[in-house]
Formats: structure tokens, C-alpha cells, sequence
């Protein structure tokens, strides 16, 4: 099966030096097997959406060297099939509407039932189904039933990983309070329509390939293959933010920094290279290989020091 891959950023804000090196990754991964790439902008995190960052992102990708064969799509014109889907699983029963606020799931939640990823929700509001009264509009979202079975996800770089979706991630939102879908019921459906089916990204997102393997399941959608990469964190081990100084793309780009450094720099701190310089994206895809990729996250202090 030909590869289809996806860039997929979302505009909460500029896309920094871990974002470079795991949109590289994916590109490289499908255009090493003569694959397509996909674009899309995962736009639906409404509060948290800056209006510029959309296209800051398409520019610092066509910077970076990185193209796509599709898109930009945005997911906010989308809302139409995020619709359909989620009155198929109203119909299947397999979401209800929770009115808890987070304030009560983490009430609710005791220690053991932290799960990888935050708090397992109790099930407060489980009990509703098909047929019973809804609560108000606003005061809900729709949460999904999870399954209350084993489920092994087989990822190309963290290997066999296998967790009950209900007990250690419990059911998850598939909608905000407005009623308009949230990231994993949006993820799934457009990676269903878009052909995509290789998924590359932080490895902070692998609960979330659980969620989204039921949520296929569910729908009867076509599975996905994924790779979850280390992130790059700065020197306190904790994923890149402002506290770890300006990794932004765009303020290397006003420093004088060239795309071929940064590419050189996510290229040798992957394990792509063995040292570091300068190097456009293209010329990486031909030696691409999965197996040479690190497995550890990548520490970011000065990152292009030895090339100023």
C-alpha cells in the first residue's frame, strides 16, 4: 500500500525546533517510499487558535523545505462530516452526554486511577442512554464509551504497546461544550478521508493513538500505522516552551539561521546524521531509515552555535 502521510500543526502559537524535527520526520518517512503528504491545520482548539499562526506555519514548512501533494486543509471547514459521525454514534450508543466540569473528574479521581495520561474519568454520567433526556445545550459534552478490552497498538519505533482503553485511559470527549467535535473524533475522521494512513508525531500523544484505534474501530474506519518520535525538551528534561529561551522557527529565521541548520540540526539529533551541519531535507530521503532513529528525547541548549 502506497504511503500517505500528513503535516499536521495546530496554530496555538509558533512552531518552534521539536515541531521542525518531527514534521521532518514524517515527510522523510513518507517521500523515502515515494509517498504523498498530506497538510492540514488542526484549527478547531478555537479558544486557544492565534489568527497568524496558520500561516506562519505553511511558511515556516515551505522554509524548512517540507512540501505536500494536498491541502492546506483547514478543520474548521469540516464540521459537516464531524456531524454525521457523531449521530452515528449517538444512534450506537456510543457516547453520552457528561456534564461534569474538569473540576469534578479530578474530584472524582483517586490515585490509582491516574492513568498515562491524567485522570480516568468515573463515569459519573455513563449511565444515560439512547433515548433518555438530554441536558441543555452548553451544559454537555459527548463522551465516548471506551472498550473494556485489551487493545494492542504495534508502533514502528515503541513497539507492541498494549492497555485496557477503559480502565487506564477511561471514556474521552469526542465533543467541547458547544458541540463541536474535539481533537480525536476530528483527527480520526480526517485521516479516514484524506487517505492518510501513517501517523507520525510526538510520542507525548501516544494515549491518544488508543483512543483514536477504538474510535476507528467504532465508526468502521481503516486503521492507521504510527510512530511516535522522543521529543525535544531543553536541559530540565520537560518538552520545549518559553522558559527554555526562543526555539520559535520564525526568530531563527530573523537571526540569520538557514533552513539547510535546522535541518542539519533535527537530521543529526534524530540519528539521521552522524554530526551535525548543514543539509537540505531533500537530501535526506534517500538514506532515511526508521531504524536509525533515536529513542531518547533530544536535549536542546545552543543548537546551532557551532555554525554561527
Amino acid at each position: 500500500m502506497k504511503v500517505t502521510g500528513r503535516l499536521a500543526p495546530s496554530p496555538t502559537g509558533a512552531q518552534h525546533l521539536g515541531n521542525a524535527r518531527t514534521y521532518l520526520l514524517a515527510w522523510l518517512s513518507a517521500r523515502s517510499r515515494g509517498g504523498r503528504v498530506i497538510l492540514r491545520i488542526e484549527d478547531i482548539d478555537s479558544p486557544r487558535i492565534k489568527p497568524w499562526a496558520t500561516q506562519q506555519a505553511i511558511d515556516d514548512l515551505r522554509w524548512l523545505g517540507l512540501d505536500w501533494d494536498e491541502g492546506p486543509y483547514n478543520q474548521t471547514e469540516r464540521t459537516c462530516l464531524y456531524q454525521l459521525a457523531l449521530d452515528q454514534l449517538i444512534q450506537a450508543n456510543r457516547i453520552y452526554p457528561c456534564t461534569c466540569t474538569r473540576t469534578d473528574i479530578d474530584v472524582a479521581a483517586s490515585a490509582p486511577h491516574e492513568s498515562i495520561d491524567g485522570p480516568v474519568y468515573s463515569g459519573t454520567c455513563a449511565a444515560w442512554q439512547l433515548g433518555d433526556e438530554i441536558p441543555t445545550v452548553g451544559t454537555y459534552c459527548w463522551r465516548f464509551r471506551a472498550s473494556d478490552v485489551p487493545l494492542t497498538i504495534v508502533d514502528r519505533l515503541q513497539g507492541a504497546v498494549t492497555l485496557n482503553v477503559a480502565e487506564q485511559l477511561g471514556d474521552f470527549p469526542v465533543t467541547r461544550k458547544n458541540l463541536q467535535a474535539a481533537y480525536q473524533l476530528a483527527v480520526v475522521l480526517d485521516d479516514e478521508a484524506m487517505g492518510v494512513n501513517e501517523v507520525v508525531r510526538g510520542d507525548d500523544l501516544l494515549a491518544s493513538a488508543f483512543r483514536q484505534t477504538d474510535l476507528q474501530a467504532a465508526l468502521g474506519l481503516n486503521p492507521v500505522s504510527y510512530v511516535h518520535v522522543p521529543l525535544v525538551v531543553g536541559v530540565d528534561g520537560r518538552r520545549l516552551a518559553k522558559r527554555h529561551g526562543d526555539t520559535r522557527l520564525s526568530e531563527y529565521r530573523k537571526q540569520g539561521v538557514t533552513p539547510e541548520q535546522v535541518v542539519g540540526w533535527a537530521a543529526f539529533s534524530a540519528g539521521l546524521m552522524g554530526s551535525q551541519r548543514s543539509i537540505a531535507a531533500n537530501e535526506l530521503i534517500d538514506s532515511f531509515d526508521w531504524s536509525r532513529v533515536n529513542l531518547e528525547p533530544s536535549v536542546v541548549t545552543e543548537p546551532f552555535r557551532s555554525e554561527r
